[in-house]
């Protein structure tokens, strides 16, 4: 597990993040980092931002029937010049990639304009794809980045723990993937596991706090995150993230 930490100018902390995923394939990094390296990129209203994952639909297309997951999604072509969202399209993962629900088109709600324009999203594109731009080799680093948002929420109750990952330790079946932290409301658990290529742990991190991030190399390490669960039985219990993947257009 990596853990970095300022302060330090933010090009200092870019350099320390890309040279631990070049060296072990995945970071974490705490919100004390996240924050103001995100603001440097333009990250305003956050709280204006959360909000939005009041108002996710419902996962329909859960093969272990459970209705724990809200989510929206939405796909962008991400070039050095530009951030352009797609028209709207299906998420697909193959079988090999995700055995619970792949093989399926699956249609999800739209991102909002509002937050598919919004800076702390625009911020979050903008600096993830440099990082996968330094990081990709000349020869290898596509002109534009294909990247897929997704709005998460995992509900847990008395009855039913929520499954953040479902399908179990997985690759995504793409380049690289970032996880960030939205909010945990009355929930325990959910602790992310990161494993090499013969399935070896190699490290395992919570995000707890808004903004903490993992970052992930999904060509050398796979990732799972174990069930939350309700802290006090009688609330409501959520936890709330954003994942963007990206991948070669």
């Amino acid at each position: 597990m990596s853990d970095v930490h300022l302060p330090a100018p933010p090009a200092a902390v870019m350099s320390e993040i890309e040279n631990t995923l070049l060296d072990q394939g995945f970071t974490f990094l705490r919100a004390a980092t996240t924050r103001p390296l995100l603001e440097s990129y333009g990250l305003t209203d956050w709280s204006g931002f959360a909000d939005s994952w009041n108002r996710l639909g419902l996962d329909r297309y859960m093969a272990d029937g459970g209705r724990y997951r809200r989510r929206r999604y939405a796909t962008f072509s991400i070039s050095p010049e530009e951030i352009r969202r797609k028209k709207h399209q299906p998420h697909y993962q193959s079988r090999d990639h995700n055995l619970l629900n792949g093989g399926v088109e699956r249609w999800f709600r739209q991102i909002e304009d509002g937050i598919a324009d919004h800076p702390v999203l625009q911020s979050v594109l903008h600096s993830f794809s440099r990082m996968a731009d330094k990081l990709t080799p000349h020869v290898e680093r596509p002109p534009v980045w294909h990247a897929e948002v997704h709005q998460f929420r995992i509900e847990a109750s008395p009855e039913s723990e929520g499954l953040p990952t479902p399908e179990g330790m997985h690759r995504d079946g793409v380049d690289w993937v970032m996880v960030l932290m939205i909010g945990r409301e009355n929930v325990e658990q959910g602790i992310t596991t990161i494993h090499g290529a013969d399935r070896e742990m190699l490290g395992s991190f919570t995000l707890v706090d808004p903004m903490d991030a993992a970052l992930v190399d999904d060509h050398r390490v796979y990732h799972g995150v174990t069930a939350v669960k309700p802290v006090d039985v009688t609330k409501p219990a959520h936890r709330d993230v954003l994942v963007v993947t990206l991948r070669h257009e």
